[in-house]
């Protein structure tokens, strides 16, 4: 799936008059499998200090313990590069992929903004007596003022930028989980600076309900790192499923890392059935955070056009369309356009 949004981001830039320079790393599970090495840090270091941009590949596999390649690599990049924002668009290109129905895609066109370098994610905690009666498993949460007023004002900011409903809606659990008090001030405070923003606040299980029942209200939503990975998830099956879902790990002005926002499907390599406009998607995302928003357009709208006509019917990887065969009808796309 990578390897076909390379081919479109090939296919943009020749179209548009501008180079990239690709850098292929190795780092799956096979790497590990055939090496015994992780994610080191050396590469960490020459990623940080030679390139704009990463595009992520999604990873994982059931050969090896759940989280042991992702890990290094994911969290690697998120708390090595300061990636703070997780910014997660949820668009409904056609009627027909939304399983809520009479919403069109007016009604579904939210970008949340998921706080991403916090929360459970710090890691701080362990298991204490494993495998014994006793076991007790013990995981922080943990919010710094910093962390939620940048999250914070990037949603702001996010909405001007949009220019549509210019709302930004708060999501946390302050009710139960008191810490998270430091969410509605920093929101109320940092709101201030923004009095032509609509704000509303909504706890996290209100906010799924209403992200189902009416997903029209919502424009920009700001969240926490832990309730932002599954409330993101629920959007990805609004939209048409995790297929077409795309994200940016993003420091504003610093190196960014893209991915497509599921995970691996080990059953289907080597067959050339996935579908891979998660990973395109991804590499329009990437294209529009280092300044070429044309062409970061063209591909959304090559997809909107293939899935709005049906051309590609649907998001699953029985399609009856290959992987390649995708990659190469949004390429035709683009150049006809």
């Amino acid at each position: 799936m990578t390897a076909e949004a390379v081919k479109v981001l090939k296919t943009v830039a020749a179209k548009n008059g501008f180079g990239l320079e690709f850098t292929e790393y190795p780092h799956g599970t096979d790497h590990y499998l055939a090496t015994g090495e992780l994610f080191p840090d050396s590469v960490l270091e020459e990623i940080r200090t030679t390139k704009d941009a990463v595009l992520l590949g999604a990873i994982g596999d059931p050969r090896v313990e759940p989280g042991l390649v992702e890990r290094p690599i994911i969290m690697g990049m998120r708390f090595g590069y300061d990636l703070y924002v997780n910014l997660r668009p949820i668009k409904l290109y056609a009627e027909h992929l939304c399983p809520i129905k009479e919403k069109k895609p007016e009604d579904v066109d939210i970008v949340v903004i998921r706080e991403n370098t916090e929360d459970l994610y710090a890691g701080i905690g362990g298991i204490l007596k494993k495998g014994t009666p006793d076991e007790v498993a013990i995981a922080d949460m943990v919010f710094t003022r910093k962390g939620c007023e940048r999250a914070i004002r990037y949603a702001f900011e996010a909405a001007r930028a949009r220019n549509k409903k210019r709302k930004v809606t708060l999501v946390d659990k302050a009710n139960a989980i008191r810490a998270m008090d430091i969410w509605t001030r920093s929101f109320a405070e940092v709101g201030e600076e923004y009095p032509d923003i609509e704000k509303d606040h909504a706890y996290i299980d209100a906010a799924c309900m209403w992200m189902v029942k009416n997903p029209e209200w919502f424009d920009v939503i700001v969240v926490s790192n832990i309730f932002g990975d599954i409330l993101t998830d629920l959007g990805a099956m609004i939209q048409g499923g995790m297929g077409i879902a795309a994200s940016g790990n993003i420091h504003p002005g610093q190196i960014s890392m893209f991915e497509p926002i599921h995970g691996s499907a080990p059953k289907y390599k080597g067959k050339n059935v996935a579908n891979p406009l998660g990973a395109i998607a991804a590499g329009a995302m990437m294209l529009d955070f280092l300044g070429e928003k044309k062409s970061a357009r063209a591909i959304e709208n090559a997809i909107s056009h293939l899935l709005v006509t049906k051309k590609i019917p649907s998001l699953s990887a029985a399609s009856g369309l290959s992987t390649s065969q995708i990659g190469d009808m949004v390429c035709g796309v683009i150049a006809e356009s």
